[in-house]
């Protein structure tokens, strides 16, 4: 599988730690939808809890500019407009697999307001902006939302082409202390302490 994808090992780690958090409140959401694949697996696996909605989000019109903390050798294939995809192609997944149909919001995230465009409580984010300042954001967003025990996944973490999600990550953690990290594979797992 191409390494502008989730691979089939990070997948099954994903629906493994979205299934630790079926017991909370809460929605899930997903910032950076590309084509819909991931969000058609998270569709699946939600579909034991009816309770819960998916709410998917991406620009559909491909990467933004990098900025500095995105530069690396390696990193030549991520250029702004790549990735490009549209939402009608993942609804007509949804319909193709009679699941369904999540809330799509079309933005950037850094466009999307906190009240109006996301559920009141998140009980799991998956995070696949690629860009520093896109997961930034997203980090942002879902962690005013995310319910105690919640678990936020950031994809590509431990990717020397794309090395904006580990510094986003970091500075994250080192301003947020509710939070822990694990690590597996390119995905850092990010949870929210029970309160105390």
């Amino acid at each position: 599988m191409s390494d502008l994808q989730i691979s089939r090992s990070e997948t099954d780690l994903i629906l493994r730690e979205l299934a630790k958090v079926d017991h909370l409140d809460g929605d899930v959401v997903e910032f950076g939808c590309y084509t819909g694949d991931t969000s058609v697996l998270l569709a699946r696996a939600l579909q034991e809890s009816p309770q819960k909605w998916l709410w998917l989000y991406d620009s559909f019109a491909g990467l933004p500019e990098k900025t500095a903390a995105d530069h690396s050798a390696n990193g030549w294939r991520f250029k702004a407009g790549t990735l490009k995809a549209d939402a009608s192609t993942v609804q007509h997944k949804f319909r193709k697999y009679c699941l369904p149909e999540p809330v799509i919001k079309q933005a950037w995230f850094q466009d999307l307001h906190p009240d109006e465009d996301l559920p009141s409580k998140i009980c799991f984010a998956l995070l696949d902006g690629d860009f520093y300042e896109s997961i930034k954001t997203s980090l942002q967003l879902s962690a005013k939302k995310l319910v105690p025990g919640g678990i936020m996944v950031v994809h590509d973490y431990r990717n020397p082409a794309l090395p904006g999600p580990a510094k986003a990550v970091n500075e994250f953690l080192a301003q947020n202390p509710r939070y822990k990290l694990r690590l597996s594979a390119s995905l850092a797992i990010i949870e929210r302490l029970a309160a105390s």
